[in-house]
């Protein structure tokens, strides 16, 4: 069975001697007062949670799966998720990061984006049900009426209600404008303005199941004559339950769970077929706007499914490091490290410390920008200053993509590579690697594939804002390059992040020239694209871990030792990856374009 420990110490490395957050806190109102000793012990308490009450769940959660009566379309979660959900909201974690006029703490996104990160690592698929309530909550917050807000999010803070978005239809996944759900106004005088909403949904996770009194649906419909197209849709609530004026729970909405999908992995979460006959729900935001709405719970997915990958990616590795130091197979290269024994432990062999590194590389590298991603978001919602918002923004809109693509290819990566070092024994469910590789297969596709977040980035991030917001971060890397540049310790990792900010700017340069002319000149670059600019931001964080580590290199400390060995890795081993990725990008639309699709 796999086991989990939180990873504290290099929470607390970011957190406090990278990022300084708590230096960053003390400049937003609302987060002033929230010292390194409080995060310490919310992370220590959510690190328990998730390493004794969640992770014990998650194989036995993979195997049963989830269970539909198909007479009342109710759906059984495994067994013990609903005592560990009722535990969590009895912990009151579901509203750390929420408003305090709902009942929320009020901490920091910051705070809330580490617990995630343990929460995923212990058990993915149970996570995503509070996961997606706190995407609910966000878009509710933001959008809702004042009636709506005082209705849902009271219940959504607290946990006692969970809530979910509903988009996707069998015929239309990205391209949500081509969805046909229809949403027509109620006849019944008593309704309260509310629509009846018909349609099918597929893939909604967390869609129905047994762990909360009500489920909340963040539903995308068509309102009669709306414009075709993404302009024409809006955005409903449609609750299980209908709430009364009191907030108990009255009848039975009919949005009902038809069927639950066969995955592949995320077992343990009930991925539903919803059908709304008649469903009653109200309009979020204008008519019409409905896009504009959900997009507040779409980017947070988006962030939120990085987090999946990155608490994927360091389970993977503990487990992988673990097992490489236990198991016994042949003799090193130069000679034997265990004579006593007959053989060495398989960590003596250079390609399976090259794949454990790999994993690590790619776990410490993505809990840094996860966590600056979270800091940069309480800036643009809770600093005074306009400029610091409107940067913060700009920079959590050019990183989003690649939090989501760039740390999401990289589980896939890291788990394959960690299955791999078990060897046959990782090919079997008891080890549960197979289980981490299975999940992380998912994280690539939903919430918009990967390819889709390339897009969004070099069409619109980039290229759309004549690099507005790449040349903020590139005064990020700048700035770091001008401080260390003379400093030659640094050399080794100043030099290649200097060499690949140059590489950047030609490449963004040369690929919007040649989109002027076939726009396919951009999707035909752009996964390549966001792979060499997610190494680019992650050469910039190494590149201050390691001089954070050199100034710690004499004090015997082997957290430090290993931090910067793990950094001279990346940049040897990993960041040489963008050479080709540039190559490639260079290489156009021609060679995929030229073959008849009759060929295919």
């Amino acid at each position: 069975m796999a086991h989990y420990t939180p990873p504290l110490r290099d929470m607390q490395f970011v957190l406090h001697e990278l990022l300084r957050v708590t230096d960053t806190f003390k400049t937003l109102p609302p987060h002033a007062e929230v010292d390194i000793e409080t995060v310490n012990a919310v992370l220590e308490e959510g690190g328990k949670f998730a390493r004794e009450v969640i992770a014990p769940l998650n194989q036995s959660g993979d195997a049963e799966g989830c269970t539909l009566d198909r007479d009342t379309h109710e759906v059984k979660a495994p067994g013990g998720f609903q005592a560990a959900y009722a535990q969590y909201v009895e912990g009151g974690w579901p509203s750390l990061g929420c408003d305090l006029a709902y009942g929320g703490q009020g901490l920091p996104v910051t705070l809330n984006q580490c617990l995630y990160e343990m929460l995923n690592s212990a058990n993915q698929a149970w996570t995503m049900y509070p996961g997606l309530t706190h995407g609910a909550y966000e878009c509710l917050h933001a959008h809702g009426t004042p009636e709506q807000q005082q209705t849902y999010l009271p219940k959504l803070t607290s946990g006692e209600w969970t809530g979910t978005m509903c988009l996707t239809e069998a015929h239309c996944g990205t391209d949500l404008g081509l969805l046909r759900t229809k949403a027509e106004p109620s006849l019944d005088p008593s309704a309260d303005g509310s629509f009846l909403i018909t349609g099918n949904k597929i893939f909604i996770s967390a869609g129905e199941h047994d762990l909360a009194a009500n489920i909340i649906h963040l539903v995308l419909a068509r309102l009669p004559e709306a414009p075709l197209g993404s302009k024409g849709i809006s955005l409903f609530v449609v609750p299980k339950f209908l709430v009364a004026a009191d907030g108990s729970l009255g009848a039975r909405n009919p949005i009902f769970c038809g069927a639950l999908e066969h995955k592949m992995g995320i077992h343990g979460n009930a991925t539903c077929q919803m059908n709304l006959d008649g469903a009653r729900g109200w309009l979020v935001g204008p008519p019409h706007k409905g896009l504009n709405a959900m997009f507040v719970m779409m980017n947070a997915a988006r962030l939120g499914v990085g987090m999946q990958s990155l608490g994927l990616t360091e389970v993977a590795y503990q487990n992988a490091a673990a097992y490489a130091k236990d198991r016994l197979q042949m003799r090193s290269l130069t000679g034997p490290k265990a004579p006593d024994k007959p053989a060495d432990p398989i960590i003596v062999h250079p390609d399976v410390r090259k794949m454990l590194l790999t994993a690590r590389a790619y776990a410490e590298g993505g809990r840094a920008l996860a966590v600056f991603t979270a800091l940069l978001i309480d800036q643009e919602l809770s600093s005074t200053d306009k400029t610091v918002k409107q940067d913060a923004a700009d920079l959590v809109a050019l990183l989003t993509p690649i939090v989501k693509a760039f740390l999401t290819d990289n589980a896939w990566i890291a788990t394959s590579h960690c299955m791999q070092v078990f060897g046959g024994h990782g090919y079997v469910r008891e080890w549960g690697m197979e289980q981490f590789v299975r999940d992380a297969r998912i994280n690539m596709t939903y919430e918009g594939t990967n390819t889709i977040q390339s897009l969004d980035l070099l069409g619109r991030k980039v290229l759309g804002d004549n690099g507005k917001k790449l040349k903020k971060f590139g005064a990020l890397v700048q700035q770091l390059i001008d401080d260390e540049g003379v400093n030659e310790a640094m050399s080794e990792f100043i030099n290649p992040l200097a060499d690949l900010g140059d590489k950047v700017t030609k490449l963004s340069t040369e690929l919007g020239m040649k989109a002027f002319g076939n726009p396919d000149e951009v999707g035909a670059a752009a996964v390549d694209y966001l792979r060499v600019v997610g190494h680019l931001v992650f050469a910039y964080f190494w590149a201050r871990m390691a001089r954070v580590a050199l100034n710690h290199a004499d004090n015997g400390d082997p957290f430090y030792r290993a931090k910067l060995a793990t950094a001279r890795f990346y940049f040897a081993k990993l960041l040489p990856e963008t050479a080709g990725l540039i190559r490639t990008a260079r290489a156009g639309a021609k060679p995929l374009m030229d073959m008849d699709a009759s060929l295919f």
